[in-house]
């Protein structure tokens, strides 16, 4: 299939652009399924398994997901909370201005 690409309007060409590009996708994750599909039937005609191949994979971080206990409470509206990580949320730099103390914010 020949395409004269000189004919091609702006509109057309960057349309055949993204196709090419969708398609290109497409075969590549074709090729990585076909390749998976091949370690995984070597791997069984020698009666091995993955783990045994590639080694097991390492377990989840516990640390993962986890959150941090509130450190200070807005005077203000106890519903707002920080940790005292990151960046210091616009509640906590208005009651310092306002004259507050850190020790007096703490949760």
């Amino acid at each position: 299939m020949a395409v004269d690409i000189k004919s091609l309007s702006h509109t057309q060409l960057t349309e055949l652009i993204a196709k090419a590009q969708s398609r290109q996708g497409e075969l590549q994750k074709e090729k990585v399924t076909v390749l998976r599909d091949k370690i995984n039937a070597m791997i069984k005609a020698e009666g091995l398994t993955f783990d045994d191949v590639f080694g097991a994979r390492a377990p989840k971080s516990k640390r993962a997901g986890t959150t941090v206990a509130a450190k200070y409470r807005n005077p203000t509206d106890p519903e707002q909370t920080w940790s005292g990580r990151g960046k210091r949320p616009r509640w906590f730099n208005d009651a310092l201005k306002a004259g507050k103390k850190e020790s007096d914010m703490l949760a």
